[in-house]
């Protein structure tokens, strides 16, 4: 896999399993945030179930569309695109109704010194957007962020452990979910919170810069010494099925991979990847940001990508200088300061 066209196609082929939910869920998907890191290859993921499914179904993306060759791209994978600020009220309105809803609108880097922005996006507008689509099925991204960091040999996070949300954007995560569960109470909206963390691709994420530092002969830290991340195709297609697992009250799902990794040995997996001595510096801290996705993985089944498949990806497409989004996870973060 060398360009970004390979990666695309690769990250968006609908499995089996996929395909025949697609037929499953009832009407036409919209999705909004689209032109975030995940939402175009979800969106193009399920065109491609659907015309696999040999069925007729709109896929729908809707953002600011900053970006007008994003806009276009998707259009030529056959999405319809919407251009509109979801904080805007009167284009908001404009919207079609749609039985079924992936939120992914939100915002999380930048929020220091702009946290204004961040609580009207991730609270102010699922409120309204939870309002007009109040008889839709509604997938709202969320994010493992909002639990508590716990010791590392105490077991990872499941559904039910309570929220204890670390700085302004992880606050605001858990208000979005807050907004949302509200009104499904109050409408009864058929919802599921997916809770995700950390999603990868080869442009951006948690083994990307560890591989980066490794191959630029830089020092990992490890003060944060595990982490859990799932493929974003596997991601992708796991909200997309979710669809069909909306309920009131509201579902809780975990999305992430089934290890907890340990990122002195990712660091030294990629080093003997490229032939490199791992440079390691600080010490593991007893309590990590960890999930559990085991009712996921009853749901969906495991990831398609392993773990030894995602390391090897990420190590060629580093090697090769392959382009990246130059967008940090911050997985290291222990304050909530993104």
């Amino acid at each position: 896999m060398q360009t970004i066209e390979q990666l695309e196609e690769f990250m968006a082929k609908p499995s089996t399993a996929l395909v025949e939910d697609i037929k499953k869920i009832d009407g036409d998907i919209l999705i909004l945030g689209i032109a975030g890191k995940m939402g175009p290859t979800l969106a193009k993921m399920a065109k491609l179930a659907v015309q696999e499914a040999g069925i007729e179904k709109r896929i729908i993306g809707v953002a600011r569309f900053s970006n007008q060759e994003m806009k276009q791209e998707l259009e030529d994978a056959g999405i319809e695109t919407i251009t509109c600020d979801l904080l805007d009220e009167a284009q908001l309105a404009q919207l079609p109704d749609v039985p079924n809803v992936i939120f992914m609108a939100g915002n999380k880097f930048g929020t220091i010194n702009n946290e204004h922005f961040t609580w009207a996006m991730n609270t102010y507008v699922p409120g309204r957007v939870a309002d007009k689509y109040k008889n839709s099925n509604i997938v709202v991204f969320s994010s493992g962020n909002i639990y508590p960091f716990l010791p590392v040999t105490a077991g990872n996070c499941a559904e039910d452990v309570t929220p204890v949300p670390i700085g302004e954007y992880a606050m605001s995560t858990l208000g979005r979910e807050r907004i949302f569960t509200n009104f499904s109470n109050r409408f009864h909206t058929k919802m599921v919170m997916f809770r995700l963390n950390y999603a990868i691709d080869l442009r951006y994420g948690v083994l990307l810069e560890i591989a980066k530092s490794v191959y630029n002969d830089e020092p990992v830290d490890v003060t944060m010494g595990s982490v859990n991340v799932i493929w974003q195709g596997d991601a992708n297609e796991y909200a997309i099925r979710s669809l069909l697992h909306c309920e009131s009250p509201v579902k809780i799902l975990n999305v992430t991979g089934p290890e907890t990794l340990s990122v002195r040995w990712l660091t030294k997996e990629f080093a003997k990847r490229f032939g490199k001595e791992a440079k390691i510096v600080g010490e593991e801290q007893p309590t990590a940001l960890l999930n559990t996705a085991s009712h996921a993985h009853k749901l969906f089944g495991y990831p398609r990508v392993t773990l030894e498949q995602m390391l090897d990806l990420v190590a060629n497409w580093v090697q090769a200088d392959g382009a990246t989004l130059n967008k940090p996870t911050h997985f290291q973060e222990r304050k909530g300061a993104y």
